[in-house]
């Protein structure tokens, strides 16, 4: 695996190294001692896939508190997204800096999000799916989340938004004291 430094603290892309040969070609896109070496939590706990019918669909933004924060590890297996995380440790030396790519089933690229950090996407193709690995399991009364479109923590989608669930329409605006205030240092 090739690890690609994102400039956001604990934050990766991943690109799978391929060996090719007549069949096509494999390649490892998980490995829990690499992973450790780069400051990443490899303990994979849950794993979700979720599927999007449109383009321009919106997810996010979301995280969760302590002690339930989790860390992902997500690739897109058909279409492709912009993934958008964003440093939410108010300790952090990259605190609210973000990190956008595009995730595609042609360029293989995952992501690693380390936990205390809001995630969220747009797809850009129809029929989009990806896998999400994570490192802590769902936990309702510790998710947060703010607008797609939060003047903190917002930015310009490339396509409109085609569709955006109401609870992501709904979450409150990004409040930097009261989430200061939920976050405690690992």
């Amino acid at each position: 695996m090739i690890f690609h430094d994102t400039g956001v603290c604990n934050a990766w892309i991943v690109e799978p190294e391929r060996f090719d040969d007549d069949r096509g070609f494999f390649a490892r896109i998980s490995d829990r001692e690499e992973f450790a070496a780069h400051g990443m939590a490899p303990e994979v706990v849950q794993a979700n896939l979720s599927y999007s019918s449109r383009a321009g669909t919106v997810r996010g933004m979301h995280w969760t508190i302590p002690p339930a924060a989790e860390s992902k590890y997500i690739r897109v297996v058909r279409g492709s997204v912009l993934d958008v995380i964003i440093d939410l440790r108010p300790w952090s030396s990259t605190y609210l800096e973000r990190v956008e790519v595009e995730l595609s089933a042609d360029n293989r690229l995952a992501i690693y999000v380390p936990p205390g950090f809001a995630h969220g996407h747009q797809t850009l193709t129809d029929d989009s799916e990806m896998l999400y690995f994570m490192g802590a399991p769902y936990t309702p009364g510790l998710e947060r989340g703010a607008p797609h479109d939060d003047a903190t923590l917002g930015h310009p989608w490339p396509l409109p938004v085609a569709v955006i669930s109401d609870k992501d329409r709904s979450w409150p605006t990004f409040d930097r004291s009261r989430h200061e205030s939920e976050m405690t240092r690992p």
